[in-house]
């Protein structure tokens, strides 16, 4: 009886519904408190799975998909990561940032929208962008006096993820502002990248050698490299055939 009492008066609070739970105290138990309890839970499951599909509709995925089926086997992981540590998102609450880096069709954004769609049944906060739509969408904030909202926005996020890295030639001031974006999530919050361009190869990205070291210098002391290999799924399972 005190147990169902104190997960009722859990529930209220957690529910917002304030007035019920301080008044728990002032009414006689009952029957009705099985009810009652029964009610709270299925509104509070509710409101979890209501916030859950609006942070997968905030997070902007191209097209949903899922762990279930994903084949890990030509992944190349760095020691003490595995396909469970990933999908549990422990990175995300530790800050850390994962790069994605393969040929092109390996798996990467599957992988990394997988890893979005989790987090944010999980409750964190997700943002997936095309590299160069969220260059885009800077410069125009930018033009449109919108920057501050704009980067205000992304910084509350709990997750960025940042798909086709290097995919599509930046100006120099767009890459400018992506190395702002990146720099500031920096033991503040996690970043995904998927790219098909080694490290050595993000000068075409940001044009300058010395801002290049210092963003991949901020990404990799929290982050983990995951290496795509075998050869492209879409290839591999196309209908043409030579």
């Amino acid at each position: 009886m005190i147990e169902r009492r104190m997960e009722i008066a859990s529930l209220c609070r957690q529910l917002r519904l304030r007035n019920m739970a301080r008044n728990m105290d002032l009414v006689n138990a009952g029957d009705n408190e099985t009810f009652v309890l029964e009610l709270l839970r299925l509104e509070a499951e509710q409101r979890q799975a209501g916030r859950r599909a609006m942070l997968i509709r905030k997070a902007g995925f191209h097209t949903l998909k899922t762990f279930d089926g994903y084949d890990a086997n030509e992944l190349k992981l760095p020691l003490g990561l595995d396909i469970e540590a990933l999908r549990s998102c422990e990175f995300i609450t530790q800050a850390r940032n994962l790069v994605l880096y393969g040929n092109v069709g390996t798996g990467k954004t599957h992988l990394a929208t997988a890893i979005g769609n989790e987090a944010c049944l999980k409750g964190f906060k997700v943002r997936f962008f095309r590299t160069a739509a969220l260059v885009n969408a800077l410069s125009e904030a930018r033009r449109d006096n919108r920057l501050s909202s704009m980067l205000a926005l992304l910084e509350k996020q709990d997750l960025l993820i940042c798909d086709e890295w290097g995919y599509v030639p930046l100006e120099r001031d767009g890459s400018q502002l992506l190395f702002q974006v990146i720099s500031d999530c920096y033991e503040k919050r996690s970043v995904i990248i998927t790219t098909n361009l080694e490290f050595s190869r993000w000068t075409s990205v940001f044009y300058d050698a010395q801002m290049t070291a210092a963003l991949i210098d901020r990404l990799v002391h929290h982050g983990h490299l995951i290496v795509f290999e075998g050869e492209s799924y879409r290839i591999r399972h196309s209908l043409i055939r030579t």
